[in-house]
């Protein structure tokens, strides 16, 4: 068994002050035992306004937030998946929001390009989402071989697009990671249901961290960060605000659950509906 964590921040409106609380509560996972650890979607930028800057400074491995989840991630010895850094790409003046895997040595052995993008309206005090206005798509589904099992990489409004989560558990993951900035208006009403589907359906563990900052004046988001097992019991979850929830994850527990109900040899995905 491996233990894992969602850690789930508050917006401090600054890199050094979200550094400051990501750092902390990193600390509480790894003294829980945790060994895979993942930060929500915008863990480092969320308040912060230059984006393009921003993106020009996360180019490289050298950016602020990528060097501390490196620094962090070899200090505590565990793996950390870093939510969302915006990464300038020279073809778009967008960014890319990426989610980077970094290991226990500090090396970034897998990144994922979030390829949904939340482009809605909302009934809150922002109303409009509109991501594609500074991000591009991205294209390319991600499975990282871990040791806690195939890691299946996905962002936030991914988590309502099931095909992708099909596609990912056909290709062996075992963990699907959802790091998130659901607002409190969605995250009330579809977050938690939207989790336990995506590990029912898939017989897969699934991470949700959520930014948990309910009552922001600007852009509330729900939080309910939750560990959810493989046959849908949500293991851990936490309410709003900052903190870790841990739980573990039996690679046994799944293969009996799978050898029990073999879903991806029942799939039939050559069966076509036509019209008559």
């Amino acid at each position: 068994m491996s233990r894992v964590a969602a850690i789930q921040m508050t917006n401090q409106g600054s890199l050094q002050g979200n550094l400051q609380q990501a750092a902390s509560l990193i600390e509480q996972a790894a003294e829980q035992g945790a060994k895979l650890l993942v930060l929500p979607e915008y863990f480092a930028y969320q308040g912060c306004r230059d984006l393009p800057a921003i993106a020009r400074d996360e180019q490289d491995a050298s950016g602020p937030a990528r060097q501390f989840l490196a620094e962090q991630a070899k200090r505590h010895q565990v793996w950390i998946v870093g939510g969302t850094i915006p990464v300038a790409q020279s073809a778009d003046q967008r960014a890319a929001a990426m989610c980077f895997v970094v290991d226990a040595h500090g090396s970034e052995v897998a990144s994922y390009q979030k390829i949904h993008l939340f482009d809605v309206q909302v009934g809150d005090s922002q109303g409009r989402y509109c991501e594609s206005d500074d991000y591009r798509h991205g294209s390319e589904p991600v499975v990282v071989d871990s040791p806690f099992g195939k890691l299946g990489l996905t962002v936030c409004y991914d988590l309502r697009f099931p095909e992708l989560y099909r596609y990912l558990s056909a290709r062996g993951a075992d963990i699907l990671l959802v790091p998130s900035a659901f607002t409190a208006a969605t995250g009330e009403a579809h977050w938690q249901l939207l989790l336990r589907a995506r590990a029912v359906e898939n017989l897969c563990y699934v991470v949700g961290a959520n930014l948990g900052d309910r009552f922001h004046e600007k852009r509330p988001t729900w939080g309910g960060s939750a560990l959810v097992d493989p046959w849908g019991q949500v293991l851990a979850e936490l309410d709003a605000g900052p903190g870790v929830v841990v739980a573990d994850v039996d690679l046994a527990y799944l293969n009996k659950l799978r050898k029990n109900m073999p879903l991806h040899e029942h799939r039939r995905f050559d069966v076509v509906k036509t019209s008559s």
